[in-house]
């Protein structure tokens, strides 16, 4: 068994428990922690699981490690916190870890990244022998092995669109969905996660990924955004009200583009209420889906729904990014040590988990 230890417990962490916990190739032996609250509580009360796994969730970072885990599952954010991820992440792997997590935008495309995430991560990979995946959360999957999977079917392909539809209002992130996306904030607010050019740092990289699986130089990455007001005061039942005249949705594009056209998109339309932008978009159920479009002959067009947590679309879509991390884990202890994307990381099936009882 491969001793794993997950380093969070939010929407990604309760998430990778379960999937720890269900990887017949994997013991969760650790949880680290960073709220008080949550020292000395099971596990499996964390993630929701209503049963106990044994394992009680610690801060003591430093003892974890210097037990010698062989696999760490990184939860913990690197939204507003990208250098203290990255240190946290470069302790792990200077310790012999595999380390899978979404925190690293840079690192999606990790071969273009900067050398300041680069290079501390090799450095750790020298002096300890450990190793780093990073796959988004949006999930990674629908912006990288999906869409090229799908190009492989088609006689000619025109364009590769990636969108992410979701309705945010059962979201329980409200630092995320309020502050960094602004939902619910005044129309003159500036979201950080939309200034210009943050769309392409945190999703370019899948866009350069694609490019480079396919085969094509990009001309340049390029941004669209779109704003919508709410029209109505509404209330949801994770974050509390959302008021007339404040944010209620959100478009925007990064547009990989190939010989002066906008050939491989990521996109992305979030509300906070399906009464908002009514025009754009929608997922079949109205919650939430991943689509990926591909124009061309023949076109092809694939929307995948995903439930977790009470029929959740959006942990869904976080319980499946793990899915790919966790399930990466013992192809990555097997694989040499070193700095990994999503083409180098095979997407397996679930071997020895069919049939397995739910966690």
């Amino acid at each position: 068994m491969i001793s794993t230890v997950v380093w969070g417990t939010g929407n990604v962490g309760r998430a990778a428990i379960r999937a720890v916990e269900a990887h017949p190739a994997l013991s969760l032996d650790a949880v680290i922690v960073h709220h008080p609250e949550k020292v000395g509580r099971d596990a499996g009360e964390l993630a929701g699981l209503g049963r106990a796994l044994g394992v009680a969730a610690t801060d003591d970072i430093a003892g974890v490690l210097a037990a010698g885990p062989r696999a760490v599952v990184y939860a913990a954010t690197g939204d507003v916190r990208p250098d203290g991820a990255l240190d946290d992440i470069a302790r792990a792997v200077r310790v012999g870890a595999v380390v899978v997590t979404p925190a690293l935008y840079p690192l999606y495309d990790q071969r273009n990244a900067p050398p300041e995430f680069r290079d501390p991560v090799l450095a750790a990979v020298a002096d300890g022998g450990g190793s780093l995946f990073v796959s988004g959360v949006d999930p990674g999957w629908g912006n990288d092995v999906l869409p090229l999977l799908i190009s492989g079917l088609g006689s000619t392909v025109d364009a590769i669109r990636c969108q992410e539809i979701f309705d945010y209002s059962t979201y329980d992130q409200p630092d995320s969905v309020r502050d960094l996306v602004g939902m619910g904030r005044p129309m003159d607010y500036e979201p950080p996660m939309l200034l210009p050019s943050v769309p392409t740092m945190v999703w370019g990289g899948q866009v350069r990924l694609m490019a480079r699986a396919l085969g094509v130089e990009l001309d340049e990455i390029r941004e669209t955004l779109d704003r919508r007001p709410l029209e109505t005061t509404v209330t949801t039942r994770t974050m509390g009200a959302f008021e007339a005249g404040t944010q209620g949705a959100v478009r925007f594009e990064v547009q990989g583009i190939v010989e002066g056209e906008p050939r491989i998109v990521i996109e992305h339309v979030t509300r906070i209420h399906p009464s908002c932008a009514p025009d754009w978009p929608v997922p079949p159920d109205g919650a939430g889906a991943h689509r990926v479009v591909i124009e061309g002959r023949p076109r092809i067009e694939v929307t995948v729904e995903a439930t977790d947590e009470d029929e959740n679309r959006s942990a869904g879509g976080n319980a499946t990014a793990v899915g790919r991390l966790v399930g990466a884990i013992d192809w990555l202890v097997a694989a040499e040590p070193g700095l990994y994307d999503a083409l180098d990381v095979p997407l397996r099936p679930a071997v020895g988990r069919l049939g397995r009882k739910q966690p």
